[in-house]
């Protein structure tokens, strides 16, 4: 048992009423995690630890790089037409097989989250291109942003950018390196069950037309507007594999972005930059907040702290906080739970499988985007939809948003046996075999509605 009147306790107090006083009267999370670092140096003697604050700044200054890239790619992409295109084209070819149609649009809506590891642009982006499909299939405001709400979030958590397990990664020295299988463990499927849960009963086939009046610019004709993606997926294969060549994520995206804005409808590069960077700010800032905070909780012993006592908590406890707290705490902030939380609770499981349980973990956090007050993910999604009570959409994603956080939990529960099968030779045929397989199941589906319907 942990003594409770230690120093470190009172340094942690302070740091978290400092941080969630300032969240709650509406302070950017990215000021507030900086004014909670200088609180908790404060009491612990050292009066501005400027060192300690710049280190921490720049601590995540190689995901600050590869997010500033990637927004800059999808800023490019959208700007190029090439999200429209691709939406438009899967519409058209898709239209009278409305369930298969579904399953596929929350894959091109998690495609922003899997580029930028942000389910705010993931909403804003994809998201907001990908409504007037879901719309035509059939769903309400409702359902619509709920299932934009939790792609964005599955989005934000799967491969190849996942902020938040970069930020745990980070806290324990331990470099984003082999997350690729995990993460498609546990973002793909639970995305796939959700979207059904939420939308399977309402779909029905698109009306073409209808359609066509919805959509704000006529897609781009011709393969060359495609050439963007196609050279950002070869050039990240040649990155991974081992007789390829390393250029560094940021670089993929700036090529890409360079390609796309030649290729598709044009662009200034400049402008395009401008714009992406002025709406990265709020997430670089945060990841340069969290880096200071996470630089003076290990200043103070704060971080040793919060590891003993959660080593000596019993598995069930320990679970239950998990489940509750990091989902909890990330309606402040996702990555802000990520670093006060996630942190901790991962080297309370040193010994089971790392990776699989900072994946797991992760998953959780990206959950803090669906909790009020904040919700980001929501509010975005209520935006983006036309609907205006958010409050709608969240209860509408609660069966999604529970069903996740359950499976997470149980990930970590068998983190060392899930970790066997994500790193065998099997996981990839299994892998590919069962989205074949699902999407076999969704397409005789769509052929029995429609016998029905006649």
């Amino acid at each position: 048992m942990i003594e409770i009147y230690t120093p470190e306790i009172w340094y942690f107090i302070v740091m978290l009423a400092t941080f969630v006083g300032l969240a709650a009267i509406k302070i950017p999370i990215s000021v507030s995690l900086m004014f909670s670092a200088l609180a908790g140096s404060l009491v612990f003697g050292e009066f501005f630890p400027l060192r300690h604050l710049v280190e921490g700044g720049f601590a995540y200054l190689d995901t600050i790089l590869v997010i500033s890239s990637a927004m800059i790619f999808m800023e490019s992409i959208k700007v190029s037409g090439l999200l429209e295109t691709i939406a438009g084209n899967m519409t058209v070819a898709l239209h009278k097989k409305p369930t298969f149609l579904l399953v596929l649009m929350t894959f091109f809506i998690m495609i922003a989250g899997m580029i930028t590891g942000s389910s705010t642009a993931t909403v804003l982006t994809t998201g907001a291109i990908a409504y007037p499909v879901l719309k035509s299939l059939g769903l309400s405001k409702r359902r619509a942003g709920s299932i934009i709400a939790m792609s964005g979030i599955y989005g934000m958590i799967a491969p190849p950018i996942n902020l938040p397990a970069m930020i745990i990664g980070q806290g324990v020295d331990m470099p984003y390196i082999g997350f690729t299988t995990p993460l498609l463990f546990v973002t793909f499927p639970i995305a796939i069950v959700t979207t059904l849960i939420i939308g399977v009963r309402k779909v029905k086939p698109v009306e073409l037309d209808e359609f066509k009046k919805t959509r704000e610019s006529e897609p781009v004709k011709g393969f060359a507007v495609y050439l963007p993606l196609i050279v950002m997926v070869i050039l990240m294969v040649l990155e991974n594999v081992s007789w390829g060549f390393s250029l560094g994520l940021p670089l993929i995206f700036m090529i890409s972005a360079l390609i796309a804005v030649v290729t598709g409808r044009r662009g200034n590069i400049l402008k395009i930059s401008f714009t992406a960077i002025q709406n990265a700010l709020g997430i670089l800032s945060i990841l340069i907040g969290v880096g200071m905070f996470i630089q003076v909780m290990t200043m103070n012993g704060v971080r040793g702290l919060i590891v003993g006592y959660l080593n000596s908590l019993p598995q069930g406890a320990l679970l239950l906080g998990i489940a509750l707290g990091i989902p909890a705490f990330g309606a402040v902030s996702s990555f802000g739970s990520s670093s006060v939380l996630g942190v901790p609770f991962l080297l309370a499981f040193l010994g089971s499988n790392d990776i699989v349980v900072c994946s797991a973990l992760s998953l959780l956090a990206g959950l803090g985007d669906m909790v009020p007050p904040t919700a980001l993910a929501g509010i975005f999604a209520a935006h983006v939809v036309g609907e205006k009570k958010y409050f709608k959409i969240w209860l509408s994603s609660m069966p999604a948003f529970f069903i996740t956080m359950v499976f997470a939990t149980l990930t970590i529960v068998w983190a060392t046996q899930i970790g066997r099968f994500v790193n065998s030779v099997f996981f990839y045929p299994v892998f590919i075999v069962a989205l074949v397989l699902m999407a076999v199941a969704l397409l005789l589906i769509d052929k029995r509605k429609e016998s029905v319907a006649r």
